[in-house]
């Protein structure tokens, strides 16, 4: 029995991950890891992005509201993005963005971002298995209902743009 399928058989929770991969590098490592048959945990749901830098962070709040119980950021290591700073930028708005979701009270474990190589096929499998056990441990993502769809409250309004402002971005 796989080591994937022994951990999975636990109190029937199975996370749902979505992972933003980096086209140039950890998307290739994700492929890396597919050919070269590493078994990892089945609960990430790859998309492909041209850079982790052009990461929305509304594409993360979104995944979580649409089910998501976590969210894995693949990117090229700092110094080797495809465009530059792409990283730099994503490391900035993941920091951003882990202070926002604890003030919704959100646990910051359920947002992971990773530095993973083209080569790295073995690190995506770590790093997979691993975010598929701690979101395991969490438990499924509650999140309450948005009291109107589509506008956020004047009070988080507030606290997004003080966020931003004090962060620079």
């Amino acid at each position: 029995m796989s080591e994937v399928s022994k951990s999975s058989s636990g109190n029937g929770f199975e996370p749902r991950i979505v992972g933003f991969f980096c086209n140039w590098c950890t998307y290739t490592a994700a492929d890396l890891a597919g050919t070269s048959r590493l078994t990892y945990a089945p609960n990430v749901r790859v998309l492909r992005v041209m850079c982790s830098g052009r990461l929305d962070p509304q594409f993360i709040l979104d995944a979580f509201r649409k089910g998501a119980d976590g969210v894995l950021i693949g990117g090229c290591h700092p110094g080797d993005c495809h465009y530059q700073a792409g990283n730099h930028k994503a490391l900035r708005r993941y920091t951003l963005l882990k202070r926002l979701l604890k003030t919704m009270g959100i646990e910051e474990e359920r947002v992971r971002l990773e530095w993973i190589s083209a080569s790295e096929g073995d690190k995506v499998q770590r790093v997979i298995n691993e975010m598929t056990e701690d979101i395991r441990r969490l438990g499924p993502l509650r999140l309450p209902p948005i009291p109107h769809a589509g506008r956020m409250p004047g009070e988080a309004v507030e606290r997004v743009s003080s966020i931003g402002q004090e962060t620079g971005l």
